[in-house]
């Protein structure tokens, strides 16, 4: 998969410091976090390319515990997972509602997969 890449617009995303153990986020990086992501109402790009996910100017690594799923009753894909952005660690969450948001789920199980 080093070639390829995942790119889609995202409903929803909401990005938060995880485990509670991790190191605090400094009030910068939560402003930084809460205005170009949580608390941005505008669609944000997401690239996901081998191990990297990138949401804005975030760069995601270290992915672990990656979920994908489709709830009940719900036309919408739900991407969750684990990662490292530069020394600080988080949980995202990232939803997509839109009508080819299986066409979403596949690429990303796919993904997985491959991961």
């Amino acid at each position: 998969m080093s070639d390829s890449q995942i790119k889609y617009l995202p409903d929803k995303i909401h990005v938060h410091r995880w485990p509670q153990d991790s190191p605090i986020w400094d009030d910068f990086t939560q402003k930084q976090l809460d205005d170009s992501i949580n608390k941005n109402p505008e669609k944000k790009q997401i690239t996901i390319k081998d191990k990297i996910i990138q949401i804005e100017n975030f760069e995601f690594t270290s992915l672990k515990n990656i979920g994908i799923s489709v709830p009940f009753f719900k036309e919408e894909c739900t991407l969750i997972f684990e990662a490292q952005f530069g020394e600080l660690f988080a949980h995202v969450h990232i939803t997509i509602k839109s009508k080819n948001y299986l066409d979403v789920f596949n690429q990303l199980t796919s993904w997985k997969n491959k991961f």
